[in-house]
């Protein structure tokens, strides 16, 4: 099938269904795959989403330009979680470089989840030209701190919260390479964040995120 969509002279997006089986991240480039998926199904549930997105740490090294890991489409929207967990949904599909596959009917939502689903900044870091996939830095209990690198030299950062209850964390400049005062912005609150120091903390709300863009 690689082969015969190569010379159809048309762009034809390949998505492999292995559903994560047979290691198809391993192979899929090599048969022509532009994604392929990595879990069995998701669903619309704050289990079932967390299980799936935090369980793609060790499938970094092979996303690439043109090839996805694919952990399923996105269920925001579908009424079964709530805003704060679909903007983590969203921010950590995002930081996965996951193809950003909309589960939901759109002829029929929020206007907060229109919101969550056209955040240029968020869809911006999914589609970093580079391809990179993010990985998980630093882990405490229910808390994760994650970064992607991005083209020109800035990263992706995002601080989950994966307790119901609201919680700090906090991540350190040095630790993901950055020497200085950086630039930061917060990509849900679309404005820049003032930083002092050589770390930056933030209250992160039970089963949520705050995402920020970290340039030099």
């Amino acid at each position: 099938m690689g082969d015969a969509l190569l010379v159809s002279g048309r762009p034809i997006v390949y998505s492999l269904c292995q559903y994560g089986r047979l290691d198809v991240w391993k192979w899929g480039a090599d048969v022509g795959g532009n994604l392929w998926r990595t879990t069995g199904d998701i669903r619309d549930a704050w289990d079932s989403m967390s299980r799936i997105g935090f369980g793609q740490n060790e499938l970094a090294p092979w996303a690439k330009p043109g090839h996805r890991n694919d952990p399923d489409m996105l269920e925001i929207g579908n009424g079964a979680m709530s805003d704060t967990e679909y903007r983590t949904h969203m921010s950590l599909w995002a930081i996965l470089a996951a193809p950003l596959l909309a589960g939901n009917d759109l002829r029929n939502m929020s206007p907060a989840i229109l919101e969550i689903l056209t955040n240029r900044e968020v869809i911006a870091v999914d589609q970093d030209k580079d391809g990179k996939q993010g990985k998980q830095i630093w882990k405490s209990g229910d808390q994760e701190v994650w970064t992607r690198p991005l083209a020109g030299g800035a990263q992706a950062v995002a601080l989950f919260n994966r307790a119901a209850e609201p919680a700090k964390v906090s991540v350190r400049w040095a630790d993901i390479g950055i020497s200085g005062k950086p630039r930061v912005r917060d990509l849900w609150l679309h404005q820049d964040v003032a930083v002092t120091g050589a770390e930056y903390f933030a209250t992160v709300p039970g089963h949520g995120v705050v995402m920020l863009r970290v340039s030099r």
